[in-house]
């Protein structure tokens, strides 16, 4: 039986573009390609959210590979692409997650995110009704590595087989399941996502109610 529901956050509770992020600082577009391989495509991208690389050091790294001229939006961006315009939730994403909360079922989250993930998760529209979460540049281990689920799954008491994972990434899904956890893999549909969650055994409204 599910009791705990288990959500990564980048384009499964906002949209993680970062298109859009370049676009609010007005990068122009001939840049775009070389600063997200620089910048979001990088190394440095993904030791910040191992917590292995320190942001400073990130765009140091960056602006060595950069021209000049885009130093100032590789360090904008690195050090809060969330401060240039709102956060953008995923479409009846809040709605399903108050309404899991209602029933009765945990919510946690499992995401791989730098150690600054604090400071906007509290501006995701849902993010009151999580009872834990696990921050992989807290823990330095990422998903899909096993050792992230069993922290969460140590760290709240939960038991693998009671919970149900959501990720747009199918490697990280497929982690999920080697760990233990059904998952589902999330393609920006909340009403998929519900029909998913009842064909697993959760109470959740679907259109077909």
């Amino acid at each position: 039986m599910i009791r705990n529901l288990v959500f990564d956050m980048g384009n499964v509770l906002i949209h993680y573009i970062p298109q859009v992020f370049m676009d609010r600082l007005g990068v122009p577009a001939e840049d775009q390609p070389l600063l997200a391989r620089e910048v979001f495509g990088s190394v440095e991208w993904i030791r910040m959210d191992r917590g292995t690389l320190g942001q400073e050091e990130a765009v140091a790294a960056m602006e060595a590979r950069l021209p000049r001229r885009l130093w100032e939006y590789a360090r904008r961006l690195v050090l809060g692409w969330w401060l240039d315009g709102p956060l953008m939730p995923v479409e009846g994403m809040a709605a399903l997650l108050e309404e899991l909360k209602g029933l009765g079922y945990g919510l946690y989250l499992l995401s791989n995110a730098t150690v600054r993930q604090p400071e906007y998760f509290p501006g995701i529209p849902g993010s009151q009704f999580f009872d834990g979460a696990v921050i992989s540049a807290h823990w330095k281990v990422l998903k899909p590595e096993r050792e992230i689920y069993e922290i969460l799954f140590r760290e709240y008491g939960l038991e693998p087989s009671e919970c149900f994972f959501v990720d747009d990434l199918n490697i990280n899904v497929e982690g999920a399941l080697c760990a233990g956890m059904d998952g589902y893999i999330f393609d920006g549909d909340v009403g998929r996502l519900r029909q998913a969650l009842c064909r697993a055994g959760v109470m959740v409204k679907t259109g077909e109610d």
